[in-house]
Order: structure tokens, then sequence, then C-alpha cells
């Protein structure tokens, strides 16, 4: 007895190792990597840690320069002010792809720096962003652009926009922009939980044993219910959110019906576990009195499931709204798409306020959630 359960323990042991290698291998693990590439991930970090809340008017100032692309082209500046306001290139000129250094005195300072081509049909192309010292001075390397190359003896030119904010600070745009599709994401949780409610409480029965598994009919109602329950909590809410997506475009309601086919499935397996478990003995005391299954379930189940219905309808909101920010990546509206379209833009900081507001509404329902069963209980 002995020798065979330590065979089988070292089974065991074998079997989870041999699991463990092979998730590492599968998912091509190299955490060595995950340490290296760490400093890649601090401006991500810093971003999200400082988000888009406050802003502030702007001043801007431009300043402009004559740069030749390429030497010869055109007529060089006449003259570069030795004074004040200015920008001071490396080289009066240069070839297509050559770098140069383009510095900037006397400007504004600690303000962002702008630098841009204007280009001889007066279209312009960006070139870079920096910020001035606290003297108003910057040096950055620059590229002489082909598509910055004189055209008819007309040259392009460098021109520097300093941004100077000034006024009291406000909040931002992206403060709005979260908020409203915060106030979105929150009531398509809403939506979708009120809905799967309304159907997944009377379905619940059907599927709970004590009330329903009785004779053949019941025993096969009971079956039916607990494999439609089965069948749709299997749907990830991603692949759901993507039927609806695609066959009543994309949008919040799309959203909230895939949250809200999911929902009555996991609601209606919790809702029909709660009536499995309630005390038998008033069930068996009204149906002694000849009382109706309408009856029984009215003043027999009721009054002892509903604190529990109540706390995992607010608890399921509370996953709702977790779920709809994943939701939005697939067009499902909301935050979640908001979320998107700052991730796509490069736009950290304005993704990190989203993801502020997505946790600070997260606890606000965990906090609801936890007083609800707490007062019920």
């Amino acid at each position: 007895m002995q020798t065979s359960r330590i065979i089988r323990n070292a089974l065991v042991t074998a079997l989870v190792i041999a699991a463990f290698v092979v998730s590492y291998n599968v998912t091509e693990a190299d955490f060595g990597r995950l340490l290296r590439n760490l400093p890649n991930g601090q401006e991500l970090i810093v971003a999200f840690i400082t988000p888009d809340v406050t802003t502030r008017d702007v001043e801007t100032r431009t300043i402009s320069i004559a740069f030749p692309i390429p030497c010869g082209s055109a007529p060089n500046e006449s003259s570069i002010p030795t004074s004040g306001p200015r920008l001071v290139p490396s080289v009066d000129c240069a070839d297509p792809r050559t770098k140069f250094t383009l510095e900037g005195f006397d400007l504004a300072s600690d303000s962002e720096v702008v630098i841009r081509w204007r280009l001889p049909d007066e279209r312009t192309m960006t070139a870079f962003r920096t910020e001035t010292d606290a003297d108003g001075y910057f040096a950055y390397e620059v590229e002489a652009r082909p598509i910055s190359i004189t055209v008819d003896g007309v040259a392009s030119r460098l021109e520097v926009d300093t941004l100077t904010p000034v006024g009291d600070f406000r909040p931002s745009g992206t403060v709005t922009e979260v908020l409203d599709a915060m106030f979105v994401t929150i009531f398509m949780a809403l939506l979708s939980t009120t809905i799967a409610t309304l159907i997944a409480a009377p379905l619940s029965f059907l599927a709970a044993s004590n009330i329903t598994r009785r004779g053949v009919i019941g025993t096969a109602v009971y079956y039916l219910m607990r494999f439609i329950f089965n069948v749709l909590r299997a749907y990830d809410p991603l692949s759901m959110a993507l039927l609806f997506a695609f066959w009543l475009t994309f949008g919040p309601f799309p959203g909230a019906m895939a949250l809200t086919v999911v929902t009555i499935a996991s609601l209606g397996k919790l809702f029909s576990e709660a009536v499995e478990n309630i005390d038998p003995g008033p069930v068996e005391a009204l149906q002694a009195t000849g009382a109706s299954p309408l009856h029984t379930v009215r003043y027999g189940v009721l009054p002892q499931v509903i604190p529990d219905f109540v706390s995992y309808i607010v608890y399921h909101w509370d996953i709702n709204v977790r779920i709809s920010t994943i939701i939005g990546f697939v067009g499902g509206g909301g935050i979640g798409y908001l979320l998107n379209l700052y991730i796509n833009d490069f736009k950290w900081h304005q993704a990190g306020t989203a993801i502020w507001a997505i946790v600070i509404v997260v606890w606000a329902m965990d906090f609801l959630s936890a007083e609800v069963r707490k007062r019920l209980t």
C-alpha cells in the first residue's frame, strides 16, 4: 500500500512538472528578455500614472528660417539675428538625407516645441517635438528630407512653434471624453444586467433540481435548461460581441446585447444554485398543506433566495462594467472603444486617463456590491 502511494504521488508530480514544461515551451517564455526590456516600458508606465486630467490655454509663437535643399538651389537666409528668439542651424543648407543640428535661442522657457517643415507649396510636415529649458534653449538633430527640396528656386522653411501654457488649470477635453464614454459603459452594463435578470430569474427555477426535477417531463426540462445555460456560458463575451457587431453594426447596443446573452447564462446558473441550496423545511410545509407549485415558490422559495439574487445582480453589474471595457475593443462602444482609439493613436497619457476612470468605477462598483451584500445577509 505504501509503495503504491509513493508511485502514485511520483506519477502525479511528474505529470505536473511535464505540464509546466509544456506550458513554458508553447508560450515561448523568455523571462530574461522581459527583464532586459523593462526600460522600454518606462514611457508607458509614466504616461499611465500621469493621466491627462487638466489643461491650460496655450500661447503659440512661431519663428522660421529658410533652409535650401540641396545647397545652391535657393538663396540662403540673408542674416540670422544674434539676439532675441532665433533659430540657428549648424549648416546653412544641406543635401537630401543629410543630418544637421538645429538650435533655438531665447525662446519661451520650459515650453513645448513643435518643429516642422513648411514646403514650397505651403504644405507642412511635422518633424519632431521637444522642449525648451529654463533659458529658452533647445538643440535637436534634424534630417534634410527629400520631400523638402527646393521647388522653382523657393526653399522650404524650418518653422518652430513654442507652446507656452497660460492661464488657470481646467479639466482637459480628455476628461470630458472619458466621462461620456464611462457613462455609456455603466449603463450598457446596467441595461444588459437588467434584461438578463428578467430572463434568467424565471428560467433559473426550471434549472433547479429541487423545484423542477420531478417526473419525466420535469427531469427533461431540468436537463434542457442546464444544457442551454452551459452552452451560452461557453461563449466568450468578445466572440458574442463580434457576432452582434456584424449583425447590428458596431456600437453600444450590440455590446449590450452580447453582455445580455452571456449574463443570462451566468445569472441563470447562480440563481438555480441559490434555489437548490434553500432550506427545504418551508417548502415541504407548504406542499403538505396542498399548496400549488406557484404558491410554493412564492411563499417558500422567494423569501429565501431574494437576498442572494440581489447580491448576484449587483455583483454581475460590477462584472459587466469590466467586461464591457474589453468588449469596446471590438467596437462595442463605451470606454473600451475610446481606450482602443487612444492606444492606436499612441496617446498614452489619454489612455492613462481612461484606465484610471475604469479603476475608479470598478472600485466604486465593488464597494457598492459589498455594501449591498452586507445589508442583505
